[in-house]
């Protein structure tokens, strides 16, 4: 006993001595069943206030609850989420750096641009989808148009006579419109604008006839009576609308687009890690409160574990590319 007590000492002793070379090395070879031990950061790739930063900071703080350290979040936007994405990508795949991010850094921007500088196949470990954030195609209560097959007729009798609202090329109103323009067998044209607010008044002021927007931009405009809902671009309704029909239960099912917030780590990153964020996560998402405050932002809350991620992002980035191809969708 006392030679394994005079060992240890020993080691400790050198290590000490050695100085910080010798302790950083020593840190690095902690076993990763230990994580975590310091605390985690977790990259959004957006400015402070939308959406994925919402739900970054909600499970951050409910993160750091249960893991027992600080989750700190670190905006790094610009270049359509690359910025971002890359810096987790390139730290250190210890864990203590995640990436929150929309499907614009899983799937969209993989699909689209044949220049970037990772891949989300081989660089990014997914963990968990925590959200759905539902886009909704809205009218003015001016229109004439009752319902999404009052506004498909009317785009079949005059092909580009209906404008719609974008955020730029790739964003995901141009994918959702590009999706119905081909589901739909019609013609539209993408009018693109700055964001919801500019978009949103230019719908209402008869400048466009047709705004493809989140649930959380549009809803209090819809239940204000100054726009009128037709369907959900989602795979299910929304909360905030339950009274709004999806485009699948309307018979579109090819023109369904869903934007989603997920967890990934580097590639890399050892599987204790790994299955420890998995299971942490998971008990996060199912916290009442958690999925009460994503419900009050316009989101839906939803727990797809690792395998069920990586078979969406893979199934998305193949549909989005096939896409961008037929609709001619240049981003690069």
């Amino acid at each position: 006993m006392k030679r394994l007590v005079r060992a240890s000492f020993l080691s400790a002793t050198l290590a000490v001595l050695a100085g910080p070379a010798s302790l950083a090395c020593a840190q690095a070879a902690a076993p990763a069943d230990a994580w975590p031990q310091r605390p985690v950061r977790m990259v959004v790739p957006f400015p402070p206030g939308g959406g994925t930063d919402v739900v970054a900071r909600a499970l951050a703080q409910k993160l750091a609850s249960r893991l027992g350290t600080p989750v700190v979040i670190d905006n790094k936007p610009g270049a359509s989420t690359i910025i971002g994405t890359e810096a987790v990508v390139r730290s250190d795949p210890d864990g203590y750096t995640l990436l929150v991010s929309g499907s614009t850094s899983y799937t969209v921007n993989p699909a689209l641009r044949s220049k970037l500088p990772y891949d989300p196949a081989k660089d990014l470990v997914p963990v968990a989808t925590v959200a759905r954030a539902p886009l909704v195609l809205v009218v003015s209560v001016s229109a004439p148009y009752k319902d999404l097959n009052a506004l498909i007729a009317a785009a079949k009798a005059k092909p580009k006579s209906i404008h719609y609202a974008t955020f730029g090329s790739g964003s995901g109103p141009h994918l959702a419109g590009a999706l119905l323009e081909q589901a739909a067998g019609i013609q539209l044209q993408d009018v693109p604008y700055r964001g919801s607010s500019q978009s949103l008044i230019a719908l209402m002021g008869g400048e466009i006839q047709l705004g493809i927007d989140t649930v959380a931009a549009a809803a209090p405009q819809v239940k204000a009576g100054k726009l009128r809902a037709l369907a959900i671009a989602g795979k299910s309704r929304s909360s905030m609308l339950p009274g709004v029909p999806t485009v699948e239960e309307l018979k579109l099912p090819d023109a369904v687009f869903d934007a989603w917030y997920a967890i990934a780590a580097p590639a890399k990153t050892p599987q204790s890690v790994i299955r420890k964020l998995v299971t942490e996560v998971e008990a996060v998402t199912r916290d009442s409160g958690l999925q009460e405050q994503m419900r009050t932002q316009g989101m839906e809350p939803v727990h797809l574990g690792p395998v069920a991620t990586r078979a969406m992002i893979d199934d998305e980035i193949g549909r989005y590319r096939a896409l961008a191809h037929r609709a001619k969708i240049l981003v690069d």
